[in-house]
């Protein structure tokens, strides 16, 4: 008997690959003249905003208790507040491609992770589609792997690094601490307006002089992109698709997000597709099958 497709599966994983694919050029666009902690505070703050009336339309704003709010402060902390807003304010000085590449190593301690906390058991075929997955995004930036002795990038990438290690250690979090939910969105809800407070509070140490005046409208409407796709959206596909599938499985979309980066560069900005990128496409392809094939024994 044939498997049923789970369809709402299929669209949460398709919107996770897809969204956070643009946000990077998003985040780009934004920083370029609005600093970056308040880019990230008011994306969460529409965020907040555009989850508040969705909730009150459909009378679910709800208080859970302090055991509910101590969990998703703990989240945004990990995933909002230090994952988002350090990769915004280290694509102030990382190109976004660089970016993709760094953050497209989370999959690979994710799955370190999983395994070692025995949330998901080990396995050659696991680790093998996760480094050829990666070799696949390395080989797209080959030549500029250089780019990360440059001391220019050495603040952008300390900050890439905590926080590919916050996202990792958020995504664990979740599978490890699972409980059901029967309100995403409130969940979000919750995350992004402490977020967003937190946020303004750094902006607010580390942007004092800001002039608004020199704010543009392109920034100003790559915000609002990232608020309305990029956090209420995606994020509400991630945690749907944590629900259904392994940390890892979710994890390694990153893999799809870099290549969607470059095919947006090249639709946007003229960047041309060379055969190191076909090439590198192919390479992510084969260690994305590896890792989430599986044989008919396995499936029973």
């Amino acid at each position: 008997m044939t498997k049923k497709i789970d369809l709402k599966l299929v669209l949460a994983l398709t919107g996770v690959a897809l969204i956070w694919g643009t946000t990077y050029l998003g985040i780009r666009v934004a920083v370029e003249t609005i600093p970056p902690w308040f880019v990230a505070a008011f994306r969460q703050s529409i965020a907040t905003v555009i989850l508040l009336i969705i909730l009150l339309r459909k009378n679910e704003l709800t208080w859970k208790g302090w055991a509910h709010a101590k969990r998703q402060m703990i989240l945004s902390s990990l995933m909002i507040v230090g994952a988002n807003g350090l990769t915004t304010v280290a694509e102030q000085t990382v190109p976004s491609g660089l970016t993709s590449l760094l953050t497209s190593l989370s999959p690979l301690f994710v799955f370190i992770a999983s395994v070692a906390l025995g949330l998901q058991r080990p396995s050659l075929k696991g680790f093998a589609g996760v480094l050829i997955g990666f070799l696949g995004v390395a080989f797209i930036f080959r030549e500029g792997i250089s780019e990360l002795l440059d001391p220019n990038y050495k603040t952008g990438i300390t900050f890439l690094c905590f926080a590919i290690s916050g996202w990792t250690i958020g995504t664990i979090y979740i599978k490890k601490y699972n409980q059901k939910t029967d309100n995403i969105f409130l969940d979000l809800f919750y995350q992004f307006a402490f977020s967003a407070v937190v946020q303004f509070i750094l902006a607010l140490i580390f942007s004092k002089d800001t002039d608004v005046s020199d704010w543009s409208m392109n920034s100003m409407l790559a915000i609002a992109y990232l608020a309305i796709f990029g956090s209420v959206i995606a994020f509400f596909c991630y945690h749907y698709a944590l629900k259904k599938v392994s940390a890892t499985e979710v994890s390694i979309l990153n893999y799809f997000n870099t290549v969607i980066a470059l095919f947006l560069g090249w639709l946007i900005l003229n960047e041309v597709i060379t055969v190191d990128i076909l090439i590198a496409t192919i390479l992510i392809i084969i260690g994305v099958f590896i890792t989430n094939y599986k044989s008919k024994k396995e499936q029973v």
